[in-house]
């Protein structure tokens, strides 16, 4: 009954969101809506880790295997990734540079907020 109910919570979640996304009015991910939802339960403590724990760490544990039909149906496309091969490589490059800055400014700034607003070094 505890599975049933773990997936009830995941399915019904996004069931929600699949419902949000038809009536907002830009297109937006029902699967980020639904994260989204998971989140300000969580915090709000109207559903706990433990309602969700167990399916979550499977799905987790097995996240490879939902890339599997995404990685096989790229092979469809091999002509357009080569015609846009410094494209494809240009953003790859610069989204990885962005990230790797912005993670970085957010944890300087979370151990700065930490530390109390303390100098490092001192």
């Amino acid at each position: 009954m505890k599975i049933l109910i773990q997936i009830g919570i995941i399915f019904g979640l996004y069931w929600v969101s699949q419902c949000i996304e038809s009536v907002l009015p830009v297109p937006f991910p029902a699967s980020v809506i639904s994260l989204l939802l998971l989140l300000a339960l969580l915090i709000l403590r109207v559903v706990k880790v433990e309602h969700v724990q167990e399916k979550a760490d499977f799905l987790l544990n097995n996240l490879g295997f939902f890339f599997v039909p995404v990685s096989v149906s790229i092979m469809n496309y091999v002509g357009v990734i080569r015609e846009n091969a410094a494209a494809f490589l240009t953003v790859c490059v610069v989204s990885t540079v962005l990230t790797f800055a912005v993670t970085a400014a957010v944890v300087h700034l979370a151990r700065r907020l930490l530390d109390g607003g303390e100098e490092d070094g001192k």
